[in-house]
């Protein structure tokens, strides 16, 4: 069995372990938090402690996690996102725990806690005691504070500083998102090379779950024996990673990463590598086109936006950095119109009812092959194995009748591109169940509401 065939198997399998309650949210802007912020000094600040929790995976283990959270909200994996404006000066203050019983232990002792933030420049760190790397939180009395200017906007990482082989492992990391004074909204860096309609994050780990017990345990760990079978984005595993932000069932990881987006708009992939491993992250669908790295756009020169920026289909995302890239959709150049229009039916192209070598400017239909079919016959559907996310029909927007219990988690007649790690491994959960470091994009037809 070569290896697209195995790819094609873990999908089929992922498909049928999907729970039938699935939904497709709203999320196309990154979740995270933004702190109390003082005009008058223009200084943002964020409260955070860190303390044990427990995760859940979809094989029906339960983990003990450490974990950074808000003051007054619980911690989460990874930890919340930062969400920063550029030139504002930022603090950070950590306390270890919320109360005497919450701090970190291992083997028996309170274990201090730190951060750092690589990217950023000129970091002061006040209070609490002198560590290997920076000032460290003891209790949750010992608060540490942390300050730098946010002068480059980008995506960018934070995580302990103490002890880090086994503190970012047992989850101590999180992302970073600074965004630049030049449109906000919808550029992550002050050129139009970053341009983009929707956002999303995709923060990669691993873990090993023995590390995890053998603290549960209160056992000493030898982290250089390191074997993950427990791969993550945004702190879920395949295939809660598709369901929404903050589901219930999953308290103390909050974040999906499911995508969405319509045909001709631009998605920024913000990608971080948080663990210890190299991660292949793989776009199905079409390549993306790389922009920027660790938190500087790819130029030759200040003024020359992406001009060093590079087109892939996978992103070798290493432990510690941090990517962005702009990923688009079209009809242009499928061979066939992706709408299934057909000769007489009225439909148009650019206003015409002929092709012409555009492509259409709302339906982003490529006109060189309106009312062109898909240029395969499909099987009879007795011939057919049905997934939970084909809408009955090969065309987008399309819902034609599917047997009886099958489908039904298409709710708009999208496309929807798997992406995914491309080591084959980390597609599964402890070895054994379908999911792993995978998620969706789906493609939305022109009008279904995206905010």
């Amino acid at each position: 069995m070569n290896m697209n065939t195995r790819f094609c198997v873990l999908i089929r399998l992922f498909l049928i372990a999907l729970l039938p309650i699935l939904s497709w949210p709203a999320q196309a802007v990154i979740p995270g938090i933004t702190g109390s912020y003082d005009g008058g000094t223009n200084t943002r600040t964020f409260d955070i402690y860190a303390s044990p929790a427990a995760i859940s995976t979809p094989d029906g283990d339960s983990l003990l996690i450490w974990a950074y959270g808000e003051s007054g909200a619980l911690v989460q994996y990874p930890g919340p996102t930062l969400l920063i404006n550029e030139g504002e000066n930022v603090v950070v203050n950590l306390s270890n725990g919320n109360s005497p019983s919450t701090a970190l232990m291992y083997t028996g002792a309170v274990e201090n806690v730190s951060m750092i933030f690589p990217g950023q420049a000129n970091v002061a760190a006040s209070g609490g005691s002198a560590g290997l790397m920076t000032q460290e939180s003891t209790s949750d009395t010992d608060t540490v504070s942390y300050s730098f200017a946010a002068t480059h906007p980008g995506t960018y990482t934070y995580h302990s500083g103490t002890r880090q082989d086994l503190q970012v492992e047992m989850g101590l990391l999180g992302a970073i998102i600074i965004r630049p004074q030049t449109n906000p909204d919808n550029q992550a860096y002050n050129h139009p090379d970053s341009t983009y309609d929707h956002e999303y994050l995709f923060l990669l780990t691993e873990m090993d779950p023995e590390i995890h017990q053998m603290v549960d345990f209160g056992m000493a760990v030898d982290t250089s024996n390191y074997d993950p079978v427990l791969w993550f984005i945004n702190g879920r595993n395949g295939p809660d990673t598709l369901f929404d932000h903050f589901a219930p069932w999953v308290p103390h990881q909050p974040y999906s990463s499911l995508a969405r987006m319509r045909p001709g708009e631009k998605t920024l992939m913000r990608v971080i590598g948080g663990g210890r491993d190299m991660h292949p992250f793989h776009a199905h669908g079409n390549h993306f086109w790389q922009v920027a790295r660790d938190g500087r756009m790819m130029s030759s020169s200040a003024n020359s936006g992406a001009d060093l920026g590079v087109s892939d289909y996978t992103l070798q995302v290493l432990p510690g950095a941090t990517y962005d890239a702009i990923f688009e959709w079209t009809g242009a150049g499928m061979g066939f119109d992706i709408y299934g229009h057909t000769a007489g039916d009225g439909s148009t192209c650019n206003g015409q009812s002929t092709a012409s070598d555009s492509v259409d400017p709302v339906t982003f239909e490529d006109c060189n092959f309106h009312n062109v079919g898909l240029p395969v016959v499909l099987p009879e559907n007795q011939d057919l194995t049905f997934g939970g996310f084909y809408s009955g029909s090969p065309f987008l927007g399309a819902l034609e009748n599917l047997p009886p219990g099958e489908g039904g988690l298409n709710l708009n007649g999208g496309l929807f591109f798997m992406w995914h790690s491309h080591t084959e491994k980390e597609l599964v959960n402890n070895d054994v169940f379908p999911g792993g470091m995978m998620t969706m994009m789906i493609i939305e037809p022109p009008g279904v509401p995206i905010p």
